[in-house]
């Protein structure tokens, strides 16, 4: 009886705590993704009140649609490139920070602070140092590359979409690796350097190996944040040139709902996310292989 009591008293406590977060899961995300896949085999518009069950007809279009295609390789490119940058930046400054820097938590505010700024902001505001300070730098220094005309080709928008979106989540991610710092034994690094290791020695013996919790977390962050990344694309580039730097979630949006083909719009959906799940899986696997306890 009381093994039963027992478990019925943590169910309650589990029911109290996970029970709301659960229930908004569901209703904003579980219910809304099984809609997703019923309408993905239909015709709907959006509009009418009728339409037919089609089949996979909508998924055979999906795989010969090249736009679609142009914008999956577009975005698997950006947030590879984002994911890189961001992560490694964020490792150095918690490195860097995870020493007895004077103002160290100042300094973390600031680097955080780019986060706070919403995504469409964000975007006019970049397009705005894009267009006129970089330009102005770059002719007053003679460096085109700073001077050129950043949303007029396929190259230059790609690199303004990376350079945005390194720099707003690097600060995010800068937290979590600082946590995964200061929960490393300072007695690992002391008893390192009393046997003669050198700084990077301990870096990568130690730290990394001992860091790799906050590593698949943060990768897994980054992977997600800049594969759905749409409202920054919107503002900063709205997928010019021609649409070469249009985002797949741009794609879906147009689909469903400029073009009112919601049954479509929902199959592209479906895939993307399908695409989504096999990259995480993927990373989350080889890099909580390389964990270790502490």
């Amino acid at each position: 009886m009381k093994s039963v009591e027992k478990t019925l008293k943590q169910f309650q406590y589990y029911f109290i705590f996970m029970g709301p977060a659960i229930l908004l899961f569901t209703i904003l995300f579980i219910i809304p993704f099984i809609g997703e896949i019923y309408y993905s085999f239909t015709n709907w518009n959006g509009i009418d009140n009728f339409y037919e069950i089609i089949g996979i007809n909508n998924y055979l279009r999906t795989f010969q649609d090249d736009a679609y295609w142009r914008a999956m390789w577009f975005t698997i490119s950006f947030s590879a490139l984002s994911v890189i940058f961001s992560n490694l930046i964020a490792f150095c400054w918690a490195y860097i920070l995870s020493k007895p820097v004077p103002f160290r938590n100042f300094w973390r505010a600031i680097i955080f602070l780019p986060r706070i700024i919403g995504g469409v902001v964000l975007g006019y505001l970049w397009r705005f140092i894009f267009q006129n300070a970089f330009v102005q730098f770059g002719e007053a220094t003679n460096i085109s590359w700073f001077a050129q005309n950043w949303f007029s080709t396929p190259e230059s928008s790609f690199y303004a979409l990376v350079i945005v979106f390194t720099w707003t989540l690097s600060g995010y991610l800068m937290l979590i690796y600082s946590a995964g710092f200061a929960a490393i034994p300072g007695e690992l690094s002391e008893a390192a350097v009393v046997d003669g290791a050198s700084s990077f020695q301990i870096l990568k013996n130690i730290i990394i190996p001992m860091i790799m919790p906050s590593i698949t977390q943060c990768l897994f962050i980054a992977i997600n944040w800049t594969m759905l990344l749409y409202d920054t694309n919107i503002s900063l580039t709205n997928g010019n040139p021609y649409r070469s730097s249009e985002g797949v979630t741009m794609n879906i949006y147009a689909t469903a709902y400029r073009t009112n083909q919601i049954g479509y719009g929902a199959a592209k959906s479906c895939i993307f996310i399908l695409i989504i799940v096999a990259i995480t899986m993927v990373q989350i696997y080889i890099t909580s292989r390389r964990e270790v306890e502490l």
